[in-house]
Protein backbone atom coordinates (compact mmCIF):
# COMPACT_ATOMS: atom_id res chain seq x y z
CA UNK A 1 0.00 0.00 0.00
CA UNK A 2 1.25 3.40 -1.17
CA UNK A 3 2.26 5.80 1.89
CA UNK A 4 2.34 9.73 1.68
CA UNK A 5 6.13 10.78 1.67
CA UNK A 6 5.54 13.99 3.27
CA UNK A 7 2.51 14.77 5.83
CA UNK A 8 0.05 17.12 4.54
CA UNK A 9 -0.50 20.52 6.36
CA UNK A 10 -3.48 20.89 8.42
CA UNK A 11 -4.13 23.77 5.88
CA UNK A 12 -4.31 21.02 3.07
CA UNK A 13 -6.55 18.52 4.89
CA UNK A 14 -8.94 21.30 5.46
CA UNK A 15 -9.47 22.91 2.08
CA UNK A 16 -9.83 19.04 1.02
CA UNK A 17 -12.62 18.46 3.90
CA UNK A 18 -14.27 21.77 2.65
CA UNK A 19 -16.72 19.54 0.25
CA UNK A 20 -17.47 16.57 2.74
CA UNK A 21 -20.29 18.84 3.93
CA UNK A 22 -24.04 17.70 4.33
CA UNK A 23 -26.12 19.07 1.75
CA UNK A 24 -28.06 22.07 2.78
CA UNK A 25 -31.16 21.43 3.86
CA UNK A 26 -33.28 24.05 6.13
CA UNK A 27 -33.44 22.69 9.54
CA UNK A 28 -37.00 22.99 10.80
CA UNK A 29 -38.27 21.96 14.27
CA UNK A 30 -41.50 21.98 15.74
CA UNK A 31 -42.43 25.47 17.06
CA UNK A 32 -42.34 26.24 20.81
CA UNK A 33 -44.88 29.30 20.22
CA UNK A 34 -47.81 27.12 18.34
CA UNK A 35 -47.87 23.70 19.05
CA UNK A 36 -48.43 21.69 15.37
CA UNK A 37 -46.16 24.46 13.65
CA UNK A 38 -42.88 23.87 12.88
CA UNK A 39 -40.29 26.81 12.48
CA UNK A 40 -36.53 27.52 11.18
CA UNK A 41 -33.38 26.95 13.87
CA UNK A 42 -32.08 29.38 15.22
CA UNK A 43 -34.57 32.40 13.90
CA UNK A 44 -36.40 34.40 15.51
CA UNK A 45 -40.08 35.31 14.90
CA UNK A 46 -40.58 38.85 12.76
CA UNK A 47 -44.17 38.96 13.65
CA UNK A 48 -43.90 38.16 17.70
CA UNK A 49 -40.43 39.03 18.34
CA UNK A 50 -39.87 35.07 20.14
CA UNK A 51 -36.84 33.17 20.03
CA UNK A 52 -37.06 29.92 21.79
CA UNK A 53 -40.21 30.84 24.08
CA UNK A 54 -38.54 34.58 24.98
CA UNK A 55 -38.94 37.69 23.98
CA UNK A 56 -35.80 39.15 22.21
CA UNK A 57 -37.62 42.19 21.03
CA UNK A 58 -40.70 43.85 21.20
CA UNK A 59 -42.75 44.63 18.03
CA UNK A 60 -45.04 47.60 16.96
CA UNK A 61 -48.75 46.59 15.53
CA UNK A 62 -48.15 49.51 13.03
CA UNK A 63 -46.92 48.63 9.56
CA UNK A 64 -43.71 50.46 8.65
CA UNK A 65 -43.68 53.23 5.88
CA UNK A 66 -40.74 53.31 3.42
Amino acid sequence: MALPKRRHSNQRTRKRRTHYKLAHKLAIVPSFEQPGSYTLLHHIDPDTGRYRGRTVFETTDKPQNK
